[in-house]
């Protein structure tokens, strides 16, 4: 019975290290990099055609152009040092992602929702807050 377990515990064991895997895969690491530099035009590559967007005054849904230019005003006037993943979660076809976003001038939590759509992924809401 022992050479049994000893078979069939990898074979159980190793699905679960591919969901894994593949579960951070989901997150474009396009879109974190663009948060650690604060390149706007990278992450607005990723905008959905239109974007539920808050960001300090701005909160509305936006096209994706006037989307990327609140968030090159953000980036410039806080500049990017840091950003750190703290949670993420989601299903099948959406994710969304919370993390930390370190500038010069405080830290803010960001959050933001990507859905799946023909094979790409798609952030359709993102909030960038000041912590307290």
């Amino acid at each position: 019975m022992k050479i049994r377990i000893n078979k069939i515990f990898p074979l159980l064991i190793l699905p679960l290290f591919f969901l894994t895997s593949f579960a951070q895969e989901e997150i474009p690491d396009k879109i974190i990099t663009s948060l650690n530099t604060g390149d706007a035009k990278v992450l607005s590559g990723f905008f959905y055609q239109n974007v539920e967007l808050v960001i300090l005054e701005n909160d509305n849904a936006y096209s994706k152009a006037q989307a990327q230019q609140i968030v090159s005003k953000f980036f410039s006037e806080y500049q990017t040092e840091k950003f750190t993943i703290i949670h993420d979660g989601g299903k099948e076809g959406a994710k969304f992602v919370i993390g930390n976003l370190l500038t010069n001038k405080g830290i803010f939590r960001v959050h933001f929702l990507l859905k799946v759509e023909k094979g790409k992924s798609y952030i359709h809401q993102l909030r960038i807050e000041k912590q307290s």
